[in-house]
């Protein structure tokens, strides 16, 4: 289907159509201004509602089915060299964020597939979540997951929020903390936590005091470029109260695989200085690291930090830039909500030439409904040499769903298909403090309306 309107065209791919579920959009041509834009899309999404994935591509990991079961919320995926994916998700006996509500219990569940995503094991409790009674604060509650697996060893590697304090309340003396666990078999067994926050809260006493602070959920980042001793880098993105109130995000980096932690471009300078909210990271070709922070307004906010030293992690940040319907960069229309960041290896279909296409998954709104994918292709440095650069015409989304729905996260699977874990209404409402965790199995050519596939040398 194809629309215009003097200079402006929109393209919109649809197939498949079953009962409401996804759709894709391209717009291209000329001057689209942002009320055209909104208009176009709100008629694509009415052309091609009823459309789902097939059957066999999509599973309830973590299925909430009225309002009266205990709920889930908070998405985390890691996939393994060996096809194991790993879902992780808030089991929220308090029906609310960790420290919200008196008795606070929250567990971590965990689901396993062994074939990338194609048949999934039983649910089990990673770690149970002992409530207020607890004598140990740390295990009063677990929630707000993030994992990566290791590219080679299939080690992996999940943090969390603990305790029973809320993020809002939190001071230096009384705070969550972060806990750490690793699992060496694919996700069936995991170590005890082990709280390293006070490590991390410690580099920004003195420099840039904070009351308060958690890792985003969901995807960990492992680079492509740095590996120092056996591991590659990890980086993580960290939502920061600091002692003046101020909200920003800071990215902590990791040699040894999550054992010690340090602030990239050090503790004195936010990518994202106010404003700020969970954010996620993703590294550019060439190994900058680009974050992308929620933002209450619509859209995102990105940063990028440069190198002078990749080994040695020094360089520095750029300035902040907001990506929204003003400069054809993300719509997430009145909604503030966690998505997932994520760079893939792709070949354009009309030419063949290898490229990087950047997806960013959000509502696309109104409100928490119709969680989707933007993406944006990369196709020389001069597409993402500033966070200006980033923010600004993004090419499509993809729609995965037409229900409510909220957070997502997303990881490259060994199939080269792309797992898509989100929170959707899909059972009941949202009256319960919950939501199901559905997953998806995706592919890029789907996704793009055939303009891109996964590069082989991905």
């Amino acid at each position: 289907m194809t629309l215009s309107a003097g200079t402006c065209m929109a393209r919109f791919p649809v197939s498949g159509a079953q009962d409401g579920k996804q759709v894709r959009y391209l717009l291209s041509g000329g001057k689209i201004n942002e009320a055209m834009r909104r208009t176009l899309l709100l008629i694509a999404m009415t052309v091609a509602a009823m459309q789902t994935a097939s059957a066999q591509d999509r599973f309830d990991v973590f299925p909430t089915m009225s309002e009266k079961d205990i709920p889930y919320r908070i998405p985390a995926i890691a996939a393994l060299p060996d096809g194991t994916v790993i879902c992780v998700a808030d089991f929220r006996h308090s029906r609310n964020d960790i420290g919200i509500k008196k008795d606070g219990r929250v567990d971590l569940h965990v689901r396993v597939s062994p074939d990338n995503g194609c048949s999934w094991g039983e649910i089990k409790t990673l770690i149970p979540g002992k409530g207020a009674q607890s004598p140990d604060f740390m295990n009063v509650a677990f929630g707000d997951p993030c994992i990566v697996a290791d590219d080679k060893s299939g080690k992996v590697l999940l943090m969390s929020c603990a305790g029973n304090v809320s993020f809002p309340k939190g001071t230096r003396e009384h705070h969550q903390g972060i806990a750490r666990f690793y699992s060496e078999d694919g996700g069936q067994t995991w170590t005890a936590p082990e709280d390293i926050a006070e490590s991390i809260y410690e580099q920004f006493d003195g420099i840039s005091p904070v009351k308060a602070m958690f890792i985003a959920s969901g995807r960990i980042l492992q680079s492509r470029y740095v590996k120092k001793g056996k591991y590659h880098r990890l980086y993580c993105a960290v939502m920061v109260n600091a002692a003046d109130n101020t909200k920003r995000n800071h990215v902590l980096y990791s040699d040894d695989f999550g054992q010690t932690w340090s602030v990239l471009g050090g503790p004195e300078t936010a990518p994202i200085p106010t404003g700020a909210d969970e954010a996620k990271v993703e590294e550019l070709p060439g190994g900058s690291i680009l974050i992308s922070s929620r933002t209450e307004d619509e859209g995102r906010l990105f940063n990028i930090y440069r190198f002078d030293n990749r080994r040695k992690a020094t360089g520095r940040w750029g300035t902040m830039a907001h990506s929204s319907g003003h400069n054809g960069g993300i719509i997430t229309e009145k909604n503030a909500c966690n998505g997932g960041l994520m760079l893939v290896s792709v070949v354009r279909t009309e030419d063949g030439r290898k490229m990087n296409l950047l997806l960013q998954s959000a509502p696309i709104g109104p409100g928490r409904t119709n969680v989707g994918i933007y993406y944006k292709a990369l196709g020389s440095p001069g597409d993402y040499t500033t966070p200006e650069r980033i923010a600004k015409d993004w090419e499509g989304v993809f729609r995965v769903t037409s229900r409510p729905s909220a957070y997502s996260t997303m990881v490259m699977q060994a199939d080269g298909t792309l797992g898509f874990l989100f929170e959707e209404q899909t059972h009941c409402t949202d009256a319960g403090g919950g939501y199901t965790i559905v997953y998806e199995r995706l592919s890029i050519d789907e996704m793009t309306g055939g303009a891109y596939t996964v590069s082989s040398g991905r």
